[in-house]
């Protein structure tokens, strides 16, 4: 069974999404610069984390090709689109096994791809991360990124000091996927993830290691943070996520909707996309 890595939450600026996060109460790591063409900003949770991303130099973006995907050019052609959470990142411990494994049962896979950068510790100190993906795609939800990640320095993402936020957040609970379609994919989810999948309450929920794949209605996520998924026209995509936190009173002054359990920034103010907290269970 995987565990949800990371997510990625692209936008045009990516400043103005540092703003906003670190806004909603997440210590933000220093920027950090892609090799082709995009940036980006990491907020550490436990087990897990954030991807702020924008495109910084679009002329070093690297294209398609026939065997490769490239992360870059999806992220810059979803922008085109619109801002949003653009793609789900699951862990991996051997990205080229992931490939052959997902080959095998059927899936469209790529050729593995590495890359490394600097980024800067809270100590100050820089030090280089490395990493390989796998990636893995469905032509029913061409602008749903998904891919896995196994790195190379995984304790530069476990910095305590950067683990600490404002609004005691802790890590991922759940990430949605809605938009027509989007239940038709439980096999493809539950292949990827190495998990079962229950149908629950009007919804397909797969529980990874870290954080729970949900599927559902249109309906089914406007019970759930108070908004209609974001893009229907993408079709089944990455509508929005929660987070746990140890006490949600620490976001109180953020103007942000009370639904049901949940605490929500709409994606009117979210960049494309439903952002919730829930009061993590003690």
């Amino acid at each position: 069974m995987k565990g949800i890595n990371h997510l990625v939450l692209s936008g045009h600026d990516l400043n103005a999404l540092r703003e906003t996060y670190q806004g909603l109460g997440f210590t933000i790591s220093a920027r950090g610069q892609h090799p082709f063409g995009t940036g980006n900003t990491i907020i550490q949770l436990h087990g897990t984390y954030l991807e702020l991303l924008a495109v910084t130099i679009p002329e070093d973006v690297t294209e398609h090709a026939a065997d490769s995907f490239s992360f870059a050019a999806f992220n810059r052609d979803y922008l085109a689109r619109h801002e949003g959470f653009s793609m789900l990142v699951l862990d991996s411990e051997n990205a080229l096994e992931d490939i052959v494994t997902w080959r095998n049962a059927g899936l469209r896979t790529y050729r593995p791809f590495e890359f490394s950068r600097m980024a800067r510790m809270a100590s100050g100190d820089d030090v280089r991360v490395g990493f390989s993906l796998a990636f893995v795609s469905n032509p029913a939800a061409p602008w749903l990124g998904l891919f896995a990640c196994q790195h190379y320095m995984p304790g530069y993402y476990a910095q305590p000091e950067l683990q600490k936020h404002a609004n005691t957040a802790q890590s991922v609970e759940d990430v949605w996927i809605s938009g027509p379609g989007a239940e038709d994919l439980t096999c493809y989810f539950a292949t990827v993830a190495d998990a079962d999948a229950v149908r629950e309450n009007g919804r397909t929920v797969i529980q990874t290691a870290i954080g729970a794949i949900v599927l559902a209605s249109a309906k089914t996520f406007e019970h759930a943070f108070g908004v209609e998924p974001p893009h229907p026209g993408d079709g089944p995509h990455l509508a929005g996520f929660t987070i746990t936190c140890r006490n949600l009173e620490t976001l109180a002054d953020k103007g942000l909707a009370t639904v049901g359990s949940r605490l929500v920034l709409p994606p009117s103010r979210g960049f494309g996309t439903a952002v919730a907290f829930r009061q993590a269970a003690m």
